[in-house]
């Protein structure tokens, strides 16, 4: 029974994150609406717009069978590769806040980095599936799969997007341990990529001044700001919240509300209470993720399911815990809540191919246990 309550219990827990960052929206990017452009729904319009699309996406790919994106894994990498290439050359990408992530197309902004998170989900699942047992040796299931994840994580790390880098490295890496690559290895490759993380932001003196100002508030107040607007948010709205609509930090005390800080924003208008609920809701699709590959009869759909699983879930721990202050400040939203398309779209994507896999999962099940019954049947009749 519990089976087959699943692609609902996902489709629903997804539909409550999106009406709240919707409701939320309209209230967090209220003032920089009728500051900037005379409007203050004018955020929250174009996120409709993006929600509109991100949901005919998503039911798309529900619809699709999932073993298309086996046979399209080396094509999407392809054109994910290209597309983060041609972000990167100067007058194509477009410079915002010192990052080279968006590709303008006319009136549409594209960042391909959110598209590379889905790209080396499936671009994996299908390299696993495809080797089996060969992930054991070292070529296999080390050296060109960390080559591909190299490629994606490299070109990323230029632009530079040291929080997509270090989501998708993480979520490559776990999909390799589950694929069947020996842990050791992984635990050196790990230590080392973490090696050469830790060098470059050493080098990068406004990575490293936000390090230092997670870890020493006190003795560089100015880059440690938005952490502590983000935690003057949280005292304000307490345990109940102070009231939708109610944000005092939503005044341009606390930058980026609408975007990568706006569970600050639920925490201070809905409070404790609506922040915790977040947390359960993503904790929720993890658990039915999770259940999902478990319940998949062919590799590539179980590796599928636990990566796109993997990639919300993990995303969205890495803002919660910026947010909250337990991490430096990387600029990376929360699934499904903060503003932008590209991430909406991206993220929604993910949850159709993850309800298809559901669906055929159930499916396959079914079938198994009709067939159960019919030889169980004609058992019966030959006796």
């Amino acid at each position: 029974m519990m089976r087959a309550r699943v692609p609902g219990l996902i489709v629903a827990i997804v539909m409550i994150l999106l009406v709240l960052g919707i409701v939320i929206l309209a209230s967090a990017s209220s003032v920089r609406g009728e500051t900037y452009f005379l409007d203050a729904q004018y955020f929250l319009k174009r996120q409709l717009i993006w929600l509109g699309v991100a949901l005919f996406v998503c039911a798309l790919c529900a619809r699709i069978d999932y073993h298309v994106w086996r046979k399209l894994a080396f094509p999407i990498g392809l054109l994910s590769l290209f597309l983060l290439v041609v972000v990167l050359i100067p007058g194509i990408g477009v410079r915002i806040g010192g990052s080279r992530r968006w590709l303008h197309l006319g009136p549409v902004s594209l960042q391909p980095s959110e598209a590379a998170k889905l790209a080396t989900v499936i671009l994996f699942s299908a390299w696993m599936a495809l080797m089996g047992p060969r992930m054991r040796n070292l070529k296999e299931g080390l050296l060109l799969p960390l080559m591909a994840l190299g490629l994606f994580c490299g070109l990323i790390f230029l632009e530079p997007d040291f929080g997509t880098t270090v989501l998708i490295g993480m979520v490559g890496m776990l999909l390799l341990y589950l694929g069947g690559t020996r842990i050791w290895i992984l635990g050196i490759i790990a230590l080392l990529g973490l090696a050469g993380f830790v060098v470059a932001v050493i080098h990068d003196p406004v990575r490293l001044g936000r390090v230092l100002a997670f870890l020493r508030p006190d003795l560089y107040p100015a880059v440690a700001y938005h952490l502590g607007q983000s935690k003057d948010a949280f005292s304000l709205g307490g345990f109940a919240g102070r009231g939708l609509g109610e944000s005092i930090q939503k005044h341009f005390y606390l930058p980026e509300a609408h975007t990568d800080f706006i569970l600050a924003i639920i925490g201070e208008e809905l409070g404790v209470i609506a922040t915790v609920g977040v947390a359960l809701l993503f904790l929720g699709l993890m658990a039915c993720g999770f259940f999902v590959a478990r319940q998949t009869p062919d590799p590539f759909g179980r590796h599928l399911a636990v990566g796109i699983t993997l990639m919300h879930v993990i995303q969205a721990g890495i803002n919660i815990g910026v947010v909250t202050g337990a991490g430096p400040t990387k600029g990376i939203p929360l699934p499904f809540i903060s503003y932008g398309g590209s991430s909406l779209i991206i993220a929604l994507a993910g949850i159709g191919i993850l309800v298809n896999i559901a669906r055929q999962a159930l499916a396959f099940e079914r079938d198994d246990e009709t067939f159960d019954g019919l030889d169980a049947i004609d058992s019966a009749k030959s006796g």
